[in-house]
């Protein structure tokens, strides 16, 4: 079914809103900036058609705020909702008012973000289909505490207790012995409600040294869907990636063949639509499915950058109606990429550093992409995630790819507030991570040192 898609409210801030905007523009397609009142001299409010303030500086006010998002969208006469990432993104009932409301929510309808935003639903939805989960309890833990210590030690410790509505590396807690598993499990039920509104929790076995790999599909909801390989997302810190490259090194091809066709095939069976991750752990040889973003992630333009494909596009065409312009065949992946997150907050202690950017220099030359809402002038306020800039550098192969980004770190200056650039450019000169393949405890390990 055609839909109209001739004006976008962006329902975000920072760089993010600045790249769909961009594509929009390139698509002919007028856009709405809706923002804080912190965020009026955001770059993309400075460039769009339209623009609303919706609420004061805190997120609950503003950019969590769905009659106001929704109202922006009536009085600019928008047809669309583009979430981006984080905020509102993969919430089911925002995706659902936006569609009862009369306008297009780019994005997976709301009863599939409800299907994949509840881990518990998400993994049995994959066990259906023969996608590998790792070992844990087969619901949400209840109020049997003897059930609860039989399934820990059936498991075997450690093991890992999970908010089922948990995201973003948060909801979760390692426990090491049986003496520590009931607190932990009533300590993160009590997180869990506070953070997501819900105190449902599960147990799964905690894999020792496990990669983090993820596959990007594309589905038109049409019977339709790609996938646009994998990404190796290990380098984390509290859970929060830093560091993401395409395609993930030293993975078998026969097994990254096999788990991306069953992700096809989990988006063809449950009728999905937009773009998405499938998000593993990945240990001797082994996938084991977590999660499921609805979502376009951060990490993107890596996928782009080793495809040639816009994903921002092809979430916009797909809301339109039309169907998937490529087949499986006519995609190739080429060379590699790399992405590091540049984050205002201190290298060594990573307490945030908020102010005014003095001066911002974004690196240049062959295969190097910027994604930033930096500008000298530009004050970064105090109120949000700590992301200011993303650098993406391509290259023939993943050597060359990690001189190009060595050189773009190099040449990065950002003066007034201080950033993570000095941790990537040590990252990027270990020789551990310069090996490939590195776990998710590698960066914590190495900060502890």
């Amino acid at each position: 079914m055609s839909r109209k898609v001739d004006k976008v409210v962006i329902a975000n801030r920072g760089e993010i809103a600045l790249r769909i905007l961009r594509t929009c523009r390139e698509m002919g397609i007028r856009t709405v900036a809706v923002h804080s009142l912190a965020d009026r001299d955001l770059m993309h409010v400075r460039m769009a058609d339209e623009s609303v303030c919706i609420g004061p500086n805190e997120s609950a006010k503003s950019y969590l705020n769905t009659p106001a998002i929704i109202s922006a969208a009536e009085v600019t006469d928008a047809t669309a909702i583009h979430p981006g990432y984080g905020f509102l993104a993969e919430n089911a009932d925002f995706a659902e008012q936006v569609e009862r409301s009369g306008f297009t929510f780019i994005g997976p309808t709301a009863d599939v973000i409800r299907l994949m935003g509840d881990k518990i639903s998400a993994r049995h939805a994959m066990q259906k289909i023969g996608v590998p989960t790792v070992p844990g309890s087969d619901g949400p833990l209840d109020d049997n505490n003897d059930k609860t210590l039989k399934t820990a030690a059936k498991i075997g410790y450690p093991v890992i207790i999970k908010a089922a509505a948990g995201g973003g590396g948060r909801g979760m807690r390692v426990v090491h012995s049986e003496a520590a598993l009931l607190n932990a499990v009533y300590v993160t039920q009590a997180e869990a409600k506070a953070a997501f509104g819900s105190d449902k929790v599960y147990l799964e076995k905690y894999l020792q040294n496990p990669r983090h790999i993820e596959i990007q599909i594309l589905a038109d909801g049409q019977g339709n869907a790609v996938h646009l390989g994998d990404r190796d997302c290990s380098v984390q810190r509290r859970n929060q990636k830093i560091i993401e490259e395409a395609p993930a090194p030293g993975i078998d091809a026969k097994a990254r063949n096999a788990i991306a066709k069953r992700c096809v095939k989990a988006c063809v069976d449950m009728g999905y639509r937009g773009a998405g991750t499938f998000e593993f752990l990945y240990e001797d040889g082994e996938f084991y499915f977590i999660e499921m973003n609805t979502r376009i992630q951060v990490e993107h333009p890596v996928t782009e950058m080793i495809t040639g494909i816009d994903i921002v596009r092809a979430q916009l065409n797909i809301a339109m109606g039309k169907k998937l312009a490529f087949k499986q065949s006519e995609i190739e992946m080429r060379g590699h990429a790399l992405e590091c997150r540049i984050n205002a907050e201190d290298p060594t202690t990573f307490i945030p550093s908020p102010g005014l950017v003095n001066l911002f220099h974004a690196p240049g030359g062959p295969g190097i992409r910027v994604d930033s809402h930096l500008y000298s002038g530009y004050s970064v306020p105090p109120y949000y995630d700590s992301l200011v800039a993303k650098i993406i550098c391509h290259g023939d192969n993943r050597e060359q790819a990690i001189l190009r980004m060595r050189q773009a770190l190099d040449e990065l200056i950002i003066k007034g507030i201080r950033t993570n650039t000095q941790l990537q450019q040590n990252l990027m000169r270990s020789s551990d991570f310069m090996r490939g393949g590195v776990s998710i405890h590698y960066l914590h390990k190495k900060l502890e040192n």
